[in-house]
């Protein structure tokens, strides 16, 4: 239980330090529950193994500033100090030991590399401390503890005994995204798709991401048998090391099954004391299985969304799922080909970035679409999906 009683000194963290803390605490990073000290982070950060378990870097709460660095030298063993994050108490920490990191040493594990060029390790120096603290802590963060319960709750209630996962940023959801759940689906009892809800302002909002979704769950799939968790993913789920923390977090979910593309970047091979291995030797010491799936394409040719592994065609004939390019029609308000992103989708999702675009919407709708007569305020969303509609009409071309 945290006290309210505030103490004479305090950390300040962001909330994705308190995010990160609390999923931690919350058991779904297991085998590692708390921060490390000194002797432990030095061993994981060398071994890469924390309890016998895959672990590619030491877990640590090292606060940048100047004040907190003032906190953090004064601080004595068995002091109770409070986490405070945007003004308020959120936490309080039982101090073990303090002690001194080298923050480019810490960017190298995490990232695998220190270049304040890369956008993951320039978001990181800033906000990181070259002091850390471990000890017991307790933080107060809600929406991790009621997603577990929800989670646990469905599980129990379906008696689900194969559960799948799958981690998402659906930046947007795609017909790609959509046959990878599809498949999903036919496999497994429940499936558990974490969508990822970044601490930058990157792509789409999580909210309207977030809403396609359910939209595409709601419509087209059988919804008790999709769970969609809120994934704050901090900066320690960056890099090379991403899968191994994904795979972690699912398996601490009760998932036994994790669902990633062929094409993921931390499937690379990579040189470790002078013999070639891939991602795969460390994650078979998690106790979940690793499923990958081949790529999706739409092939001009076969006219479906086919695996570009199984499909005769050569890649001149391919249409390639790249969300980056689909993400620049969709932030320039041009709704995207129906083979990339459904319409339904692309509709709604337009209609968030883009609300009241046009003056007289309404007489715009009943001059250009077939109508019942019926005059009927319409949404934006409304005439995006008939304008759309409009596109695919093929009979004089």
């Amino acid at each position: 239980m945290i006290s309210s009683k505030r103490n004479s000194k305090a950390l300040y963290i962001d909330t994705e330090a308190l995010s990160t803390l609390a999923l931690v605490q919350e058991g779904l990073l297991a085998p590692v529950t708390g921060l490390m000290n000194e002797a432990t982070a030095r061993e994981v950060d060398s071994k890469k193994v924390y309890k016998g378990v895959p672990f590619p870097f030491s877990f640590i709460l090292a606060p940048t500033g100047r004040r907190n660095k003032k906190v953090l030298e004064a601080l004595e063993v068995g002091e109770i100090v409070d986490l405070v994050s945007e003004g308020s108490k959120v936490g309080e920490l039982k101090v073990e030991e303090v002690f001194e990191i080298d923050p480019s040493m810490r960017l190298q594990h995490i990232y695998g590399t220190s270049d304040p060029s890369h956008p993951g390790v320039r978001n990181t120096l800033a906000r990181l401390g070259d002091m850390a603290v471990s000890g017991e802590y307790r933080v107060n963060y809600p929406l991790i503890r009621d997603t577990i319960s929800r989670v646990n709750q469905i599980i129990r209630r379906t008696g689900a005994k194969r559960i799948a996962s799958m981690v998402l940023a659906a930046n947007p959801i795609n017909r790609a995204h959509e046959r990878m759940i599809r498949q999903s689906i036919s496999e497994a009892d429940i499936v558990v798709l974490f969508l990822r809800k970044p601490f930058t302002n990157e792509g789409l909002r999580y909210d309207i991401r977030l809403n396609a979704l359910n939209l595409f769950i709601d419509n087209f799939l059988p919804r008790n048998r999709v769970i969609v968790v809120p994934f704050e993913n901090s900066y320690i789920f960056a890099g090379c090391n991403e899968l191994i923390l994904d795979a972690l977090l699912a398996r601490n979910y009760g998932c036994n099954e994790l669902i990633i593309g062929r094409n993921h970047a931390g499937l690379g091979l990579y040189y470790d004391q002078n013999r070639l291995n891939s991602i795969f030797d460390r994650l078979s010491d998690i106790d979940i299985e690793i499923k990958t799936v081949d790529e999706y394409v739409y092939c001009d040719t076969c006219r479906t969304l086919v695996s570009s592994r199984t499909c005769p065609h050569g890649q001149h004939h391919h249409i390639h799922y790249h969300s980056q390019s689909i993400m620049t029609l969709i932030q320039n308000g041009i709704l995207p080909p129906t083979i990339l992103v459904r319409k339904e989708i692309s509709a709604n999702i337009i209609a968030a970035l883009f609300p009241n675009r046009f003056e007289h919407l309404q007489e715009l709708y009943y001059s250009l679409m077939p109508s019942s007569g019926l005059l009927e305020k319409k949404s934006d969303e409304q005439f995006y999906k008939k304008l759309m509609m409009l596109y695919q009409t093929s009979s004089l071309t």
